[in-house]
């Protein structure tokens, strides 16, 4: 028996709502039906992608980046839209917009200071 790969992402978040409202309005996410009530389940595909309340012991205002040396990518067609929102709304922009390989490409911060990448080409 292996592993066959990723099929659920989740991040732990110190306040749900709050990050379940940012992908909503910024990536525009849609809430999924499913999840237990810790968490918010996003539709998304081919990989569940999810947010959940802290799980004990764990702390993200201790001062380090939350997630450190993990890449998460979202595939967004709209990426220089999304970008333009958020530049708009204030929020962290970590990488400037680029063409490359993957399509328009950048990186943020989400509120709890983890670092997504969207990329435009599927």
């Amino acid at each position: 028996m292996s592993a066959i790969g990723p099929d659920f992402i989740s991040l732990q978040v110190s306040h749900l709502e709050r990050s379940a409202e940012f992908y909503q309005n910024y990536l525009g996410l849609v809430r999924s039906q499913a999840g237990p009530p810790h968490a918010v389940v996003f539709d998304t595909k081919p990989i569940a992608f999810a947010l959940r309340d802290l799980m004990p012991g764990i702390e993200l205002d201790s001062g380090t980046q939350p997630g450190l040396g993990i890449a998460l990518w979202f595939h967004a067609p709209n990426a220089q839209e999304i970008h333009d929102k958020l530049i708009a709304a204030g929020i962290k922009i970590i990488s400037a917009p680029i063409d490359g390989p993957f399509g328009r490409t950048f990186t943020f911060a989400d509120p709890d200071g983890y670092l997504v990448t969207l990329h435009s080409k599927a």
